[in-house]
């Protein structure tokens, strides 16, 4: 069986990722949401390099063996580690814009369904020509699913109309979740502890991201709503959830993590049902089973052998 800890901290990272939206609307501050973004990686950013700088370890002689594997295999094994971080902190800080002109432009429904439901296709496709490394076929299967249930959860097959330039600034979204995400598991493959990788990342990207916040801040980083958004949004959707994000990271391969993360959108819709009164109708209730059930599929399947793992 694959390991069931690994996968219980992604889908509770994907829990802490889902109380994004839920946490701004019971908020309610007065704010842009790339503001809102741009302060939570800047705390969060802060935060997760702290721990890293607390917890740092020397990589142990094990994990030197994988790593010496995996850079022959992978394009990315080629690249410095400065070079990893600052594409890994490119990815972090691209996503944040990116996925809310996204939600600006083809509507919050869309713009999150395109954003998170290609992440784990760009995910598995440049991790297949970078690492060389074919998908599995109950990846493939788990991640259709996965994504057919997504769609009917957002409300899709009711039609809607979305520009080719809309999508794209979504599926950008998707692209800077791949970036970050096989940047951090190319420095995992090289000896670096989940806390370390996530802290050197989003450190960088909290660093880059404070300049922008400076002008983009408003009153509302002052008032109590807002500065209880912050610390939520820093400390439990970001710091707690990518800290349990890179741990299950080092233990799954990437593509499969990118799968499992569609568990938010599927948590953030049961929060809103509990929470803020929304509604739930047929299609949107059928598209949660078939969800969850693409999800079990990929967290209860047997582990592939190390043939079909590695290299073809």
């Amino acid at each position: 069986m694959r390991d069931a800890r690994a996968v219980g901290a992604v889908l509770l990272a994907s829990l802490c990722f889902a109380t994004t939206g839920t946490a701004q609307a019971l908020a309610e501050v007065d704010a842009s949401p790339v503001a809102v973004g741009l302060a939570r990686i800047a705390l969060g950013g802060v935060l997760l390099g702290a721990v890293a700088v607390r917890l740092a370890r020397v990589p142990s002689s094990s994990r030197a063996s994988t790593t010496a594997e995996g850079r022959g295999a992978s394009l990315l094994g080629r690249l410095p580690p400065a070079a990893l971080v600052a594409v890994g902190a490119t990815g972090v800080v691209a996503y944040q814009p990116t996925f809310f002109e996204g939600t600006e432009r083809n509507g919050v429904a869309v713009g999150t369904v395109v954003a998170l439901g290609s992440a784990p296709v760009v995910t598995g496709v440049l991790d297949a020509l970078l690492s060389r490394r074919a998908p599995t076929l109950r990846w493939c299967v788990a991640t259709v699913l996965a994504l057919l249930g997504v769609v009917c959860v957002a409300g899709l097959l009711d039609g809607g109309a979305s520009t080719g330039a809309a999508v794209l600034w979504s599926v950008g979204a998707g692209g800077s979740y791949a970036l970050y995400t096989l940047a951090a598991k190319e420095l995992l493959g090289r000896g670096w502890s989940a806390a370390r990788t996530m802290g050197v990342l989003f450190g960088v990207a909290g660093v880059v991201s404070l300049p922008v916040l400076a002008v983009l801040a408003g009153a509302w980083l002052l008032t109590p709503a807002g500065l209880v958004l912050v610390v939520w949004l820093g400390v439990v959707t970001t710091t707690v959830a990518y800290l349990l994000f890179g741990w299950g990271l080092a233990r799954l391969p990437a593509p499969e993590v990118a799968t499992l993360t569609l568990a938010e959108p599927l948590c953030a819709t049961l929060l809103g049902v509990g929470l803020l009164d929304e509604r739930l109708g047929l299609v949107a209730g059928v598209g949660l089973l078939v969800l969850a059930a693409g999800l079990a599929l990929l967290a209860t399947g047997a582990r592939e052998p190390a043939a079909v793992r590695g290299v073809v």
